[in-house]
């Protein structure tokens, strides 16, 4: 059996808690569209993925290039902020920005080429559904597969308001998927647990199985359904190396 692509340790990435702490003390800005701007890019994407670390369905991406003329208040890393508050402003980026776009990658996918390579792919397909072509992205901490030049930032949705924009259009479709996949599997809570690992999906899996849609890759779906067995990806990292990339924070 090839190596197991199973959730990040604890000790392999910050916490969520430590993670939205020291989000809150970060000013979310827009000097990294400013500098590209100033460097003579004229349509500046930012990127950024969700649902990375669920169990069960898609990782979203979106794309959003920003109008310098029409700014939004507000923009910050969209875990922080109350579904409300999320949904407000998902509605004024998509209404005054000059361009956005939404990509996933489905389980299916995830499963295949594992979770790192399935949120690249998301995101690209994001920037390609753009109306406008970028000449210039701002993405949250990788590179993806596309001759535009990037700039990857360590967490850049708390600290770019482009990928923050990013990140809340992203949340908000995946968020309104699981409230829609929970009409059809009632039983796994996910308009609640949007999908994660929480205590009452890993009963669920443990009572009922996984679906067609669960990640079969990820260890939480494994250990909650002892009767399934999943061969995987020969040859690749597990999962808790898969976002442990360099990166330089410099224009590629």
């Amino acid at each position: 059996m090839g190596h197991r692509q199973d959730e990040p340790k604890q000790g392999a990435r910050r916490t969520k808690a430590s993670r939205v702490a020291s989000d809150r003390s970060i000013r979310c800005l827009s000097r990294y569209e400013r500098q590209a701007r100033e460097l003579g890019f004229v349509c500046v994407a930012g990127v950024d993925e969700v649902g990375r670390g669920a169990l069960f369905g898609a990782v979203f991406a979106a794309a959003v290039v920003l109008n310098p003329d029409r700014p939004i208040r507000g923009l910050r890393d969209s875990k922080i902020l109350e579904a409300a508050a999320r949904a407000e402003l998902a509605a004024e980026i998509q209404s005054k920005s000059i361009a956005w776009a939404v990509g996933a990658a489905d389980a299916y996918e995830i499963d295949q080429i594992n979770i790192l390579q399935a949120s690249r792919l998301a995101m690209r397909r994001a920037v390609e559904g753009l109306s406008a072509a970028p000449d210039y992205l701002l993405i949250d901490a990788v590179k993806i597969d596309l001759p535009i030049v990037q700039q990857p930032l360590i967490d850049g949705d708390a600290k770019c308001r482009a990928i923050a924009a990013a990140s809340i259009v992203a949340k908000v479709h995946r968020d309104a998927a699981m409230d829609r996949w929970q009409e059809v599997f009632p039983e796994y809570n996910l308009a609640s647990n949007k999908g994660y690992s929480t205590p009452d999906h890993k009963r669920a899996l443990r009572q009922y199985g996984p679906t067609s849609l669960h990640r079969f890759s990820f260890e939480p779906v494994r250990l909650n359904c002892p009767h399934i067995w999943w061969m995987a990806y020969r040859g690749q990292a597990v999962q808790e190396e898969l976002f442990s990339v360099a990166v330089s924070g410099e224009p590629v």
